[in-house]
């Protein structure tokens, strides 16, 4: 799993649909965990997703209406 903090494009229709990464589109099949947290007066909403071939967590700040990814993972140990 590679820990990052980096803008990132979705496309997004009540949950998240696709994931622009690495030069590619992933489309997401299966959507994990969501919660929500504030810092301060911004509320972020973070969702756990995953395509075929890579896991996801992206957090979305509701302030701004952009995306960050934390999180990839290609399901290998490092």
């Amino acid at each position: 799993m590679q820990k990052m903090n980096i803008p990132i494009s979705v496309i997004f229709e009540k949950i998240p649909q696709k994931v622009l990464y690495a030069g590619r589109e992933h489309r997401i099949e299966k959507l994990g965990l969501h919660h929500t947290y504030r810092l301060g007066r911004t509320l972020y909403h973070v969702f756990s997703v995953a395509s075929r071939d890579l896991f996801f967590r992206l957090v979305l700040d509701t302030d701004n209406l952009l995306w960050k990814l934390t999180e990839v993972s290609d399901g290998e140990a490092n």
